[in-house]
C-alpha cells in the first residue's frame, strides 16, 4: 500500500515536532546535569581546564562542607519553618477567602474579584521597598515571623483565585442536598466541599510551596544571615579565595530537595482526592 502525500506530511511533522521536543528537554535537563555532576567532582576537577561529562573520582566532600558552612543547616531550618506556615497560613485564609466569593453574593464582590487579579500583575520589586518601610516600623525585620506574613501575602492572591475556581465548579446542588439531608452549614462545608476541593487544595499548596521555598528577593532585603532561607545562603557561600564551586552545587542540589520531597509526598493525594467524597459512605 503506498503512502499518500498527506500522510508523508503528517509523518514529517511529527517526526519534526518529536525532535524539538527532544532538543527542548536537552537543553533544560542540561544545567540540572551539570549541577549533579559538578556536586560530586572533587576540586581539583571542578577548576580543570578541560571539561568532564562524568567525575573521575566521586566524592562526597563537596556535601560535607556544605553541610557544616556557616549558617547552612539554621538556613535551612528557617527555610522549613517559614515555608510550611506560609503555606498552611495562605491555604486556610485563601480557602475561606475563595469560599465565601464562589459560594454568596455580597456588595462589593466583583470590585474583590478584580483586586485579588490585579495584585498579581504588580510587580515584586514595586512592593519590596514599602514592604520593609512597613515591617522596619513594625519592628519585624531580622524575624522568622516578619518574612512569613510577606510570604502570606505574596502567596494569598494566587491561593484565593485557584481555588476560587475549584470551589465554583463543585455544584451548589450539592450543598442544598446536603442540607436537605440535615446537614449544617459547617457539616456541608467539610463533608461535601472540602473533599471535592481536595485536589484543588494539593495543587494550590504544590505551588505555594515552591513559591515561598524559592523566593529570595524579600528574605534576603528583610533578614540578616541567621534568619535566612538557603536561597539566600547559596549567594552567601563565597570564600576569600572565591566561590567554592564543588559546595555551592551540593548546596543547591540538597536546597532542591525539599521541594521534590514535598511534591513526591503530595501528589499521592491529588487521585484520592478526585474521589473523595464521589461514593456515599
Amino acid at each position: 500500500m503506498s503512502t499518500t502525500p498527506r500522510s508523508q506530511r503528517s509523518r514529517a511533522g511529527t517526526v519534526a515536532a518529536n525532535t524539538v521536543g527532544v532538543i527542548f528537554v536537552v537543553v533544560m535537563a542540561f544545567p540540572v546535569y551539570w549541577v549533579l555532576n559538578t556536586a560530586f567532582k572533587p576540586a581539583s576537577e571542578v577548576l580543570s581546564f578541560t571539561p568532564s561529562f562524568w567525575p573521575q573520582n566521586p566524592t562526597l566532600d563537596n556535601f560535607r562542607s556544605a553541610i557544616k558552612a556557616p549558617f547552612f543547616l539554621v538556613d535551612l531550618r528557617n527555610g522549613l519553618i517559614i515555608t510550611s506556615t506560609a503555606v498552611a497560613g495562605a491555604i486556610v485564609v485563601g480557602f475561606l477567602a475563595a469560599l465565601a466569593i464562589a459560594r454568596f453574593r455580597f456588595y462589593g464582590r466583583r470590585a474583590l474579584i478584580v483586586v485579588i487579579l490585579g495584585v498579581q500583575l504588580v510587580p515584586l520589586l514595586a512592593l519590596l521597598i514599602p514592604l520593609y518601610l512597613m515591617l522596619n516600623q513594625a519592628n519585624l525585620t531580622n524575624t522568622l515571623f516578619g518574612v512569613t506574613l510577606a510570604y502570606i501575602v505574596l502567596i494569598l492572591p494566587y491561593t484565593v483565585w485557584t481555588l476560587r475556581g475549584f470551589i465554583a465548579a463543585v455544584p451548589r446542588e450539592l450543598d442544598e442536598a446536603a442540607l436537605v439531608d440535615g446537614c449544617s452549614r459547617w457539616q456541608t462545608f467539610y463533608r461535601i466541599i472540602l473533599p471535592l476541593t481536595g485536589p484543588g487544595l494539593v495543587a494550590t499548596s504544590i505551588y505555594g510551596f515552591i513559591q515561598a521555598w524559592n523566593e529570595f528577593i524579600v528574605i534576603n532585603t528583610l533578614n540578616n544571615p541567621e534568619t535566612q532561607n538557603l536561597m539566600a545562603w547559596l549567594l552567601q557561600n563565597q570564600t576569600q579565595r572565591g566561590t567554592a564551586w564543588g559546595p555551592l552545587m551540593a548546596g543547591a542540589l540538597i536546597t532542591s530537595l525539599p521541594v521534590v520531597v514535598f511534591f513526591l509526598v503530595v501528589q499521592r493525594n491529588i487521585a484520592v482526592g478526585l474521589t473523595a467524597g464521589a461514593v456515599k459512605g
